[in-house]
């Protein structure tokens, strides 16, 4: 399905990010395992792409920082010659009531979560422009979509990620450039997996499907956004939560 296509994934050395890169590989994708502090999560991620057949490089960078995502970006184009798609999935929580939360937490999360998604498409859009072709996909949160209390600042990253979405799809879609954003719930992760099981309770409970989502979920709808069944849809926010944002 990806055969011959080079895709990027930020933020892959773990949870939702691991289950994308392996899944745009066991599709044929050549896959960059972008990380930042996690080497031996991306390079596990890594050996288990080549252990099913697949492609994969880990390289690091820390994408809230403009000019190393740019030396980041020049590397990779020089290695790949191209990027075909480009999944901005890197994202830091710092959660804390508005009133309690202080400037570095806010703009940590910022930095990574939106300006992180800014930098990996500013400095890789023009190769795609060049090839008039390219699938841009940003993972968002359904925190983005409705708010969520502690979490102004990740709900606020998440929300200009969308607008980021939209406003970047209108410039590209000339281009042969699709845009779109995905926008998870509650999916079960290392994180979600530790909580109590009072806890997981009253998390389902705010589910309308009563359960949390898998990364497979998510993962199985950046494929067909990274793949050609996916070329007239742009622009979009495609929410995977079992409903709870009607």
């Amino acid at each position: 399905m990806l055969t011959g296509k080079v895709a990027l994934v930020t933020g892959a050395g773990r949870g939702i990010g691991r289950t994308i890169a392996r899944t745009l590989a066991k599709n044929g994708a050549t896959v960059i395992v972008n990380y930042n502090g996690s080497k031996e999560s991306a390079e596990a991620v890594v050996a288990e792409i080549v252990q099913d057949g697949g492609s994969a490089e880990a390289m690091q960078c820390n994408v809230a920082d403009f000019a190393s995502s740019e030396t980041f970006a020049k590397a990779v184009l020089e290695k790949y010659k191209k990027v075909d798609i480009l999944v901005n999935n890197a994202g830091v929580t710092r959660d804390n009531l508005i009133m309690r939360m202080s400037e570095a937490d806010y703009d940590a999360v910022l930095d990574t979560n939106l300006k992180g998604a800014f930098n990996m498409i500013r400095h890789l859009a023009r190769g795609m422009v060049k090839q008039r072709s390219g699938k841009i996909i940003n993972i968002t949160s359904v925190s983005g979509v409705l708010g969520n209390a502690g979490q102004s600042n990740y709900a606020a990253s998440k929300a200009g990620l969308i607008g980021l979405t939209k406003s970047v799809a209108r410039e590209l879609a000339g281009r042969g450039i699709n845009v779109n954003a995905v926008a998870p719930g509650f999916i079960d992760t290392d994180m979600t997996r530790s909580m109590t099981e009072d806890a997981k309770k009253a998390l389902n409970s705010m589910i309308p499907m009563g359960k949390m989502g898998s990364t497979e979920d998510i993962a199985d709808l950046v494929l067909f956004l990274a793949g050609d069944h996916s070329d007239y849809i742009t622009g979009q926010v495609i929410c995977v939560d079992g409903g709870m944002a009607m």
